[in-house]
């Protein structure tokens, strides 16, 4: 199971990735970067994750021959793995070896998280870990993968999919986000939110946002919304509207909705409800206990409302995020801000 901050004296959360032939390196670097360097910014006592590379030889040459990884350790390694990774490569519709597939049947088998990045989807389909499962992959290989696999619950124009016990990512840059819902549905969004900053990172993209997004060169003036959520971001206890937001931006109503769909893949009221929700569990965690006062100071309005979204976004109650990631709920210090 996913070990949380507040459980500050258990091991490190072992994280496996398979390295296979042809693999991607962009991915593979994603999961090292996200769950293997040091954290000094958290101001914690040790790691929270530990990453070991593994993979069916010693030696694997990795995507058009870039380069070639070497004393990489077998696949045994995944036996003790509480979170699988399975990236990337571009030859997705040549299957997998027989080892590689046993060892994330047998990983998902006793209970550990397995989740792929970009159209490592397809090892997973191949697997048969997805069958009658929602999922997700790199839009451009879509059809191949309805074509191979009928049998999963693809969803084409999504950032990632969290299933629980199964993780899909769709582009490769998609695989920081679900990274970062990693950190945030295991650490907490506080904790997460220091990790997107080290990564200079957006901190929060939900998963049902759009994977691929046009995004033309803006004509003069810019269009670029950044000016417009920034200021929305300081006044999110505001009980700021859709009509403010496009009155701010010298837009209407209809052409904000249009902007936030091709520069975010979203609504302005899907963004809005996501970075208040963000907010509120920020302030579950710093120790607010009044949910009337985090309510209002989010802008969800009502402590009812709260507690539907936050319940919502992260699966549990209010009391229970505050349980597991709240000041009191650990001894470790907080992220340095």
């Amino acid at each position: 199971m996913p070990q949380g901050s507040s459980q500050p004296n258990r091991r490190p959360h072992r994280v496996a990735v398979i390295v296979d032939e042809g693999t991607n390196p962009f991915e593979v670097g994603v999961a090292t970067e996200l769950f293997g360097l040091p954290r000094p910014e958290l101001g914690l006592p040790g790691p929270l994750y530990e990453v070991t590379l593994c993979a069916p030889t010693p030696g694997v040459r990795m995507n058009h021959g870039f380069f070639t990884l070497s004393g990489v350790p077998g696949l045994e390694a995944v036996d003790e793995a509480d979170t699988l990774v399975v990236p990337g490569r571009p030859d997705n519709v040549v299957p997998r070896g027989a080892a590689v597939l046993d060892a994330i049947r047998r990983t998902h088998a006793r209970g550990a998280r397995v989740m792929s990045l970009c159209t490592g989807s397809f090892a997973l389909a191949e697997a048969g870990l997805l069958d009658g499962r929602r999922a997700t992959t790199h839009w451009l290989w879509a059809d191949a993968f309805r074509e191979l696999h009928p049998r999963v619950l693809l969803e084409p124009d999504v950032l990632f999919v969290d299933e629980g016990d199964l993780l899909t990512a769709a582009g490769s840059a998609a695989a920081l986000d679900l990274g970062l819902h990693i950190w945030r549905r295991d650490h907490g969004a506080e904790v997460a939110n220091a990790v997107s900053r080290r990564l200079v990172f957006a901190a929060h993209r939900d998963g049902g946002q759009r994977q691929f997004v046009e995004r033309p060169v803006p004509e003069v003036p810019d269009e670029s919304l950044a000016p417009l959520l920034a200021w929305a971001q300081e006044r999110l206890g505001e009980p700021l509207t859709v009509a403010e937001l496009a009155a701010r931006a010298a837009v209407s109503p209809a052409t904000l909705h249009r902007r936030f769909q091709a520069q975010l893949g979203t609504t302005p009221l899907a963004w809005l409800t996501g970075e208040r929700v963000t907010l509120a569990c920020r302030l579950i965690e710093r120790g607010e206990e009044r949910l009337d006062v985090v309510a209002a100071r989010s802008g969800l309005g009502t402590a009812a409302n709260l507690r539907a979204r936050v319940r919502r976004e992260t699966g549990l109650s209010p009391s229970a995020y505050r349980r597991r990631f709240g000041t009191s709920a650990t001894e470790v210090p907080r992220p340095r801000t």
